[in-house]
């Protein structure tokens, strides 16, 4: 089969295409023909070697595909034939990829398979920051930043139908029309504005009662400052590089919380909580109340092109490479 390896940890020039055998499944894992591969920022991080607890070199990247299934344990819900989204156990960046059963997730045919690769890791990311850990409610405002992103995206239009008022930063105009076009009340720029202030001035003082931070640094600071009492701050990544930290007394004095949240982690020790999302996501992927924003395909043999643009910021929505 045809695979994307990391020989070694550097930039997107290490990402090298090879031809390996295709992995043998384990006995309760499914086995992928992929139509398409995911791009995540996780990915990025982890061909640098700044990923905890990522794999070392050399290694096939890709943390979740999108195909049809070729081989089945017999006893499980999944057949040979199924058009499924998986979170894969060998890398996604691959023609063929094994995923375990109760990490494969049928998918409506109404999704392509650029869009279905969404549902793996930026879908449940998105539902379970919202929802399963951020606790959100109809009535709550939310702070979704970098809202034209993967998980921004998604987390908008989640918000949105749960009738939240939803606030987003992001960089430029296009990325701030695009979050007001998936439903975002308010879009703003964190490159001109005070973040913190804006929201306090635009809630007449109360601040925010939920907020994802996927950033870290000068986001989750202005998170915090804008952080209604007893609000929540779901913290999911610092793809900013910056590491986020919070003196606890700012959270005490003020019925605060801080959660973190790791997909990987979470699905290792809490699964039950992290996979009750499913249903709900894909009625909404199903029904188009959810729509998946496609940035860009991408040949499979192109992976530097992906890695650059999403390192860059250059993109909003999914990055898919098809083989």
């Amino acid at each position: 089969m045809q695979a994307i390896v990391v020989p070694e940890y550097g930039d997107s020039s290490v990402l090298t295409v090879t031809e390996r055998p295709a992995p043998t499944r384990a006995p309760d894992e499914v086995s992928i023909n992929v139509e398409a591969a995911g791009v995540n920022f996780a990915d990025v991080e982890q061909r640098k070697g700044n990923y905890p607890g990522g794999p070392s070199p050399p290694f096939v990247p890709g943390l979740e595909v999108a195909g049809i299934v070729t081989e089945a344990p017999s006893e499980s819900d999944i057949e040979a034939g199924d058009r499924v989204a998986a979170l894969t156990s060998s890398g996604g960046y691959a023609t063929v990829a094994t995923a375990p059963v109760q990490h494969t997730f049928p998918i409506p045919e109404s999704l392509s398979w650029a869009e279905a690769t969404a549902l793996p890791v930026q879908g449940l990311t998105a539902h379970n920051v919202l929802h399963e850990w951020g606790g959100l409610s109809a009535d709550d405002r939310v702070l979704v930043h970098a809202g034209a992103g993967g998980v921004g995206s998604l987390a908008v239009q989640l918000a949105d139908a749960a009738v939240a008022t939803v606030y987003t930063t992001a960089s430029t105009e296009a990325k701030r029309e695009q979050t007001l076009d998936l439903g975002a009340d308010h879009a703003l720029d964190y490159t001109e504005t005070d973040v913190a202030d804006t929201l306090l001035t635009r809630t007449d003082g109360e601040g925010v009662d939920l907020v994802l931070d996927g950033v870290g640094g000068d986001a989750f600071a202005a998170g915090v400052e804008a952080l209604a009492p007893a609000g929540r701050i779901v913290s999911f990544g610092m793809a900013s590089g910056s590491v986020p930290t919070v003196a606890t007394p700012r959270l005490f004095f003020e019925n605060q919380s801080l959660l973190g949240y790791h997909l990987e982690h979470a699905l290792a020790h809490v699964p039950e909580r992290v996979l009750s999302a499913v249903p709900s996501l894909t009625r909404h992927l199903r029904s188009g109340s959810v729509e998946v924003v496609v940035d860009r395909t991408l040949p499979l043999g192109e992976p530097q092109q992906a890695h650059d643009a999403l390192a860059n910021r250059e993109t909003t929505g999914k990055v898919v490479l098809v083989p």
